[in-house]
């Protein structure tokens, strides 16, 4: 048996039981007027016949609430609202995203879900954005480390590309909590005033923190329990002071995995855009198997947090 086989993932009527169990827990919700407990099921709804579908298509999942007496799906008030794909499609395409570990192309999932390439790009960053997670407590804790980084890629708009520097790319900043979570940022120049500030605002200050040598940093001791610097400048990686560890390989391997999908994978991205890969790389490494989840539950958290977003076509920035 292949996870693949998996009910949900071919039949239709599967695939909206299994998305309701995880977007409506304690039974369906009319997302109109709230009701939870005033509605019922349709029954052999099909929609209107067409040349590709005679006899229509039968509509699965399909509620009327007794309160407002609108009808509804799970689709509804969630990343599927709106679209034509089958749930099993859809179901299908965010499993592919959680288990690729360097994302898969809008292309790649075009030709395995068979539909057009538009659609796919449009599918992926629905996806992205139910991968947001919109949690911003703090990182990092009392005996935590936290580890923090910038690094460029892509190409600004029109920016002449120059030898050197990355004065013409974008800027992205990366926290990375030690066995923990990541989380990133698209900003528009690595200075203390742009950076200093995410930094402040998302690392508990009880942790250790941990960074390169870059001057942004230099004031940071006076924000959080310690500051501990490597000096890459001069070929150091590692430290070691009694039990402290001090390097930011953690970050850095994030970035690895995060260049790779870019380069390798994605090819381009927008300046528009990365804000929406960054959350996809940051949600697979925050629910990653070294911390206990797998494939199958990475994927149910992300079709979890596909309720209450909405992504519309014409204004997908």
């Amino acid at each position: 048996m292949s996870v693949l086989s998996r009910p949900e993932f071919h039949d239709e009527a599967k695939a909206f039981e299994h998305v309701e169990g995880i977007l409506w827990p304690n039974g369906p919700v009319c997302p109109k007027c709230g009701s939870v407990d005033r509605h019922y099921a349709l029954k052999g709804v099909r929609t209107k016949p067409s040349k590709k579908n005679p006899n229509g298509v039968e509509r699965h999942g399909l509620y009327k609430c007794s309160a407002c007496r609108s009808q509804f799906t799970v689709r509804m008030g969630s990343i599927f609202e709106e679209s034509h794909m089958p749930l099993t499609k859809w179901v299908q395409a965010i499993h592919l995203m959680c288990a690729s570990k360097k994302g898969i192309s809008a292309h790649q999932m075009h030709r395995i879900l068979e539909c057009k390439y538009e659609t796919a790009w449009f599918l992926c960053h629905r996806i992205r954005l139910a991968m947001a997670s919109g949690d911003f407590s703090p990182l990092g804790g009392n005996g935590k480390t936290v580890e923090v980084d910038e690094t460029y890629i892509g190409r600004l708009a029109n920016a002449p590309v120059k030898r050197g520097g990355g004065a013409h790319k974008n800027t992205v900043v990366t926290l990375v909590e030690r066995g923990g979570r990541a989380r990133s940022f698209h900003v528009d120049t690595a200075r203390m005033g742009n950076v200093m500030p995410i930094v402040r605002a998302n690392i508990a200050r009880e942790s250790a923190l941990m960074s390169d040598e870059s001057g942004i940093y230099r004031r940071a001791s006076q924000d959080f329990a310690s500051h501990d610097v490597v000096t890459h400048s001069k070929d150091e990686y590692v430290r070691y002071e009694g039990e402290k560890t001090i390097h930011t390989n953690t970050v850095e391997g994030f970035y690895s995995i995060f260049k790779r999908g870019m380069k390798g994978v994605y090819r381009h991205c927008g300046e528009h855009h990365l804000h929406r890969y960054l959350a996809e790389f940051d949600f697979r490494y925050s629910n990653r198997i070294a911390i206990g989840v797998d494939d199958g539950t990475r994927t149910f958290i992300a079709l979890k947090g596909a309720a209450g977003k909405r992504l519309t076509y014409h204004r997908p920035a």
